[in-house]
């Protein structure tokens, strides 16, 4: 039950809403506004309690302890809304439950939901058709365990914590309908059967029976455990299903009058539990699942043929706890998983999908795997349990290396002269020399550290990183979020890091456990954020949309959430990082690296600086249409305050020809654009921008279905221009570098090998070293903008030295470039930003500008923060595809013997055929990103990481042929 076995976590949730009671002690009239800072991964971060589905079997709702709720399309794995419910710093807004109308046109959400400012708790309901709060069911009087629907839409039943028991609510007046509370433990399940019966499971150990007027027909003592935990109705409502939470048998009852009619096989669950069952659509299966060992270090999903009476077969389920398991008409089945994850199984048992978490599983990590340097700023971690995959990171150099090592980072240290802890490692009862440390009920010891002058130790548990004296007192203690599986000291003794549950590293101060630093690295071992308290953040390519802010709008409105992308221009701050790791505390970080760079202190909040927020509201998302000419419809608003100064059509991506920069009269809040679009299914966004940001797209994806253009007709295939821009030769010599106008040659001349493939032309403009002054490169710049039109492509290519003046402002040197007069001599990226995020047509930049040597001399600035330039291209709404040579704190290597860069000579191999990977001919965005990943590091040992980012709203698209 608290183990970290990779198979099993153990069943946290019942003990989750004993926590919960344990901290619930401040309360508040409203939501607080202020925002809340937040991880964003594309997936759950934290358990999936539950799930729900339309009687379709087209939409699948994820609800989940990390206070979202995720809409995903069942038929593509495609993540399509995100559902958040207002929320407090603490526990509140933690989602346990979720039911979906069978007309799959709402969801309802619920758990520890408004209990910290009401008291009570409260049931959203979402509109899934737009996202939207529609409406709340409030007073209820304690947690949510489960949510279920009747069948026929007319009831939603709520089954409760402590002895509440259930609550049923009619769907059309949200009132109140029936309530049984003499219950004497938690509900945790209820179903109905298509009579509109409901049978309910509580730890009480009773299961219950109603009729359809949710009068109690019968109440019978469980047979086989004490604590029924799901109960399921059969499809002709004959027989009742029970799967327990602490038994490993399941029962089979009369849908009549609860009586015991026989267990299915459940050999070879040993001392697990089958805590999820359900029935198949046409009732010919009994599926069951929970946690128990098998042999494929997988947590199996278990399938009875004839109505659970047959022979079983155990199917591919999770790597940890079945929590629910749910049947599609179509004889699908869908689980969601503790781990967390979700997948679909078919009706022949074969696994059709598996969705599971973006984060790093930092479980069994212990000595082989988390390892910190001496002054806490390195640290190697396992993004895969038992620390495999292993991966440094760099705080200072913010760097991200897959299987990164050095001497001197040290594993942490659980033995020393006259400390003595025992019992920590997943025990509910640690000692210090023989007494025990005090924990909160059924909190669980996860991980140790022993200081390195012996006078303190860290605990890492289920719900706190804690420390102690040497004589076992509490220092102090932080919450985490999710379970401290490790914990480690610095060498100087000043600095505790965790690994926590939630995929995140986290940096306290020793002293008195004040958090200063925080890091997330994604398990595609690309992407990464690091950040402060207040959201001053370092990050990778495509980094900083894994943070953001939570801001709540009241009880009855949906939350927003803005991603710390949004704010670039005032939190991207990899100077205060830094100084973060030295100082170790924020605001003295933020003084110095002002004062370092001469920049004056910015009074704005969060809240002053909050984008627009837009709205589609017609054509609907998978709507058809017949006819090219629409009207698109849309709403905005500023939760700022601050006017919308432009609001934009996008079309898969990129900006419509003359439909960019409409503005908005400031007393509107609707609009819209009237547009042509191509006869072929497409995407359509808005983005509406402010002074200080763009809003994130509110899009529709539009499908075709006009007549088709015959196959002899001709179809025009798109120009392909070429800016290639490389600066080796400098007028300053000791800027010189070897194969920049190589770099540039060769690049055009595998693009020219195009025409007549993919294009139907190509042109190509050439300016390299002492023939790319400033005013050639601008010259350049100009011709593309002044050629490109809406049905081309255009690609740019820009190899030299990139630097950043005193103020984090970046420029690329052409040849006569002089870093004492970089406004004067240097390429602005402002003009870069303003030519190639204006083209129409798609838009290609391939940037080499991280080589080394000390440009700037004594001067203020340094080497081109590149990823800065990255992020801010390849937005939304800017919409360019960005192929960066290499990560930030990284330099772009060359070689005579590769006679080109590294990242040249890869994307020159690509272009030409080698990142055809699935062999069809066709070399796409995604493709190319593959290739030149794999081929750079090979070339140069892991020393250059090459990246690769895409807006949102472009699609993978084909750059060449072969």
């Amino acid at each position: 039950m608290i183990g970290i076995s990779k198979k099993t976590l153990g069943f946290a949730i019942v003990y989750t809403s004993l926590f919960f009671l344990l901290f619930a002690a401040c309360w508040a009239a409203d939501p607080p506004a202020t925002p809340v800072l937040r991880l964003e991964t594309g997936m759950h971060t934290a358990i999936i309690g539950r799930i729900g589905a339309d009687r379709a079997g087209t939409v699948l709702v994820t609800a989940s302890e990390d206070k979202t709720a995720r809409v995903w399309d069942l038929a593509t794995g495609e993540l399509k809304k995100v559902l958040r419910v207002p929320l407090d710093q603490a526990e509140d807004g933690m989602l346990f439950a979720v039911a979906v109308s069978p007309d799959g046109r709402t969801a309802a959400l619920g758990g520890w939901t408004g209990w910290n400012w009401d008291k009570k708790t409260s049931i959203y309901l979402f509109d899934l058709s737009s996202g939207t709060l529609a409406a709340r069911i409030s007073g209820v009087p304690s947690l949510i365990n489960h949510l279920a629907y009747s069948t026929d839409g007319r009831y939603l039943a709520a089954s409760l914590n402590r002895e509440k028991g259930v609550r049923i609510y009619n769907t059309s007046s949200l009132d109140l309908a029936a309530k049984d509370e003499d219950y004497g433990e938690d509900s945790y399940w209820a179903d109905f059967d298509s009579e509109g019966r409901m049978v309910t499971g509580s730890f009480d150990g009773f299961v219950r029976l109603y009729d359809r007027a949710f009068r109690l027909i019968a109440k019978k003592k469980a047979p086989s455990g004490d604590r029924p935990f799901t109960v399921a109705f059969s499809s002709d409502g004959d027989s009742i299903a029970v799967g327990y939470e602490d038994s490993a048998k399941v029962d089979v009852l009369s849908g009549k009058d609860l009586s015991h009619r026989f267990c299915p096989d459940t050999s070879g669950a040993g001392r697990g539990q089958l805590s999820g069952v359900a029935w198949s659509a046409d009732g010919r299966y009994l599926y069951a699942g929970g946690s128990y060992d098998d042999s494929t270090g997988m947590n199996p999903i278990r399938r009875w043929s004839d109505g659970g009476r047959g022979a079983y077969r155990d199917l591919a389920g999770p790597m940890n706890t079945v929590m629910q398991i749910l049947p599609l008409s179509d004889g699908r089945v869908v689980f969601g998983a503790y781990d967390p994850a979700w997948g679909v199984l078919n009706r022949q048992g074969e696994r059709l999908r598996f969705v599971d978490a973006a984060v790093a599983d930092f479980r069994g990590n212990i000595e082989n795997g988390f390892k910190i340097s001496p002054d806490g700023g390195r640290v190697r971690f396992g993004y895969a349990f038992g620390g495999k995959r292993p991966a440094l990171f760099s705080v200072s150099d913010r760097t991200l290396v897959l299987g990164g090592a050095a001497a001197d980072l040290k594993p942490p240290t659980t033995r020393a002269d006259g400390i003595l802890v025992s019992r920590w490692r997943n025990s509910f009862a640690p000692e210090c020399n023989g007494r025990p440390l005090t924990l909160k009920q059924q909190e669980v010891a996860r991980s140790l550290c022993i200081a390195p002058d012996g006078q303190s130790f860290l605990l890492g548990t289920e719900w706190f990183v804690r420390c102690y004296d040497r004589d076992g007192g509490l220092v102090w203690r932080v919450p985490a979020g999710g379970a401290a599986w490790e914990v480690n000291v610095s060498g100087d003794g000043m600095i505790a890091v965790a690994a926590l549950g939630d995929g995140t590293l986290r940096w306290y101060r020793m002293k008195d456990g004040r958090e200063f630093l925080a890091m997330f690295p994604h398990k595609d071992g690309k992407r990464w954020v690091a950040w402060t308290p207040s959201g001053y953040y370092a990050a990778s390519a495509g980094g900083d949309a894994l943070i953001g802010w939570h801001v709540n709008r009241g009880r009855d409105k949906e939350p927003d959430f803005f991603a710390a992308s949004q704010f670039r221009s005032a939190k991207y701050r990899p100077d205060v990082v830094s100084k973060a790791l030295e100082t170790l505390d924020e605001s003295e970080a933020l003084r110095l690296a002002d004062e370092e760079a001469g920049r004056r202190r910015q009074e704005k909040n969060v809240e002053q600086m909050l984008p627009p927020v837009v709205q589609v509201l017609a054509p609907a998302d998978g709507a058809f249409f017949s006819d090219p000419n629409i009207s698109v419809r849309y709403s905005v608003r500023s939760p700022s305050g601050e006017p919308v100064t432009a609001v934009e059509l996008l079309l898969d991506g990129r900006p419509l020809p003359g439909e960019r920069g409409i503005k908005l009269e400031r007393s509107k809040e609707t609009g819209a654009f009237s547009v042509t679009l191509p006869e072929r299914d497409c995407e359509i966004s808005v983005v509406a921008k402010n002074r200080h940001a763009a809003s994130q797209p509110a899009s529709a994806r539009l499908r075709w279905k006009g007549a088709n253009p015959k196959m002899d007709e001709f179809v025009v295939r798109p120009k392909l221009y070429v800016l290639a821009v490389g600066v080796g030769k400098y007028k300053n010599s000791e800027f010189d570098l070897g194969f920049p106008a190589k770099d540039a040659r060769d690049l055009a001349e595998v693009l020219s090998r195009q025409k007549g493939k993919l294009y139907r032309d190509v042109s190509v403009r050439i300016v390299t070293d002492m023939g790319a002054a400033k005013d050639d490169v601008l010259d350049g710049l100009d011709w593309l903008e002044r050629e490109t039109t809406d049905n081309d492509v255009a690609a740019f290519f820009l190899a030299g030295h990139g630097v950043n003046d005193r103020d984090g402002d970046y420029y690329f040197l052409p040849h006569d470039a002089d870093p004492e007069r970089l406004r004067r001599t240097g390429v602005p990226y402002a003009v870069i930003k303003d030519v190639v995020s204006g083209l129409p047509g798609k838009v290609l930049f391939f940037i080499d500008t991280c080589h080394s040597g000390n440009v700037m001399g004594k001067r203020r600035g340094g080497q081109g923060d590149i990823i800065a330039v990255v992020n801010d291209l390849a937005a939304v709404e800017n919409g360019v595809v960005v192929f960066a040579s290499s990560t930030g704190g990284q330099y772009s290597l060359e070689d005579s013997s590769w006679g080109n860069g590294a990242f040249t000579k890869a994307l020159v191999e690509g272009l030409s055929g080698s990142a055809d990977w699935t062999g069809d001919g066709r070399i796409t965005i995604n493709e190319m990103d593959l290739y030149l990943s794999e081929r750079v590091k090979k070339l140069t040992f892991g020393k250059q990481t090459p990246t690769t980012s895409k807006p949102e709203t472009v699609p993978d698209f084909p750059v060449a042929v072969k």
